[in-house]
């Protein structure tokens, strides 16, 4: 099919999609993905993107696709598209939605191409809601409450959602991970939570750069003693945030330069 004017290329199972092929997945909402940045037709993390899809498709469909056929799909889409460009690889079984698949469904895997992203500038005010996701581990698709959450706080005068569990602790934001800075180390949250690829990329280029990184619970009340937040996903590793409900974060510069130079830290490689 012909592209349209945001979009570069979209394939399934590494050929043009056409619109039979999109058809049937106009209102489905079971699958999962990946997204990405492409730069200069390389990706940063691509293990960790397809470790991402493996293990969510043995969670979703109790099958995957061999990594070498995710490669080449990635690629035939990368190499149809301008060197810089933003990439999601959805991944689901044509027997759709409110069935039981088989033994025998098989995957298909939809690749669509778009212009690059780096993210907002910042700083964000985030409103903080109650909120845990299904499969919070997934990266899956058809979920309203992220959305509905983003408008809600848009509507409260905020820029975000913020997520809490039902202990009071905070997870994620929308479609960002959130990391935390307490003056001398990187704070990331415990609670369910999906572990992004650019989370994966900080944390393991922050190791071999020595900067100190601890795990703990974080709660609202826990705000006002920390030094820094932050919010990162495919498209940039750190967006300043200024506010998480009523608590005011300062402004942590060391902190944002922290996390940009680990991610750059890590080689890009093309699939």
């Amino acid at each position: 099919m012909s592209a349209s004017p945001a979009t570069f290329v979209i394939h399934r199972n590494g050929q043009p999609a056409s619109a039979a092929d999109l058809g049937p997945l106009a209102f489905a909402g079971y699958a999962h993905f990946t997204a990405m940045q492409v730069r200069d037709g390389r990706v940063r993390g691509l293990d960790l993107h397809l470790a991402r899809l493996r293990s969510a498709s043995m969670e979703m469909f109790g099958q995957a696709l061999p990594d070498d056929t995710v490669r080449h799909r990635l690629r035939t889409a990368i190499q149809a598209s301008p060197a810089d460009h933003s990439l999601v690889a959805t991944v689901y079984t044509p027997a759709g939605e409110f069935t039981v698949a088989g033994p025998d469904a098989g995957l298909d895997i939809l690749v669509r191409s778009s212009p690059p992203a780096d993210g907002p500038s910042g700083p964000l005010a985030l409103a903080a809601f109650e909120h845990e996701r299904m499969l919070p581990q997934v990266k899956h698709v058809g979920e309203i409450a992220k959305t509905y959450l983003l408008r809600e706080a848009a509507a409260r005068g905020f820029d975000d959602a913020a997520f809490m569990d039902r202990q009071g602790r905070l997870s994620e934001a929308s479609i960002w991970n959130l990391a935390f800075w307490d003056g001398a180390a990187v704070i990331w949250p415990e609670a369910a939570m999906l572990r992004g690829t650019t989370m994966g990329i900080v944390q393991r280029q922050l190791a071999r750069l020595g900067v100190p990184q601890h795990t703990r619970a974080v709660t609202l009340a826990d705000l006002p003693g920390l030094r820094g937040a932050a919010v990162m996903n495919s498209w940039t590793p750190g967006v300043a945030v200024s506010r998480i409900g009523e608590a005011r974060m300062p402004p942590a510069p060391a902190f944002l330069q922290w996390l940009h130079q680990a991610y750059a830290a890590e080689p890009a490689a093309a699939p």
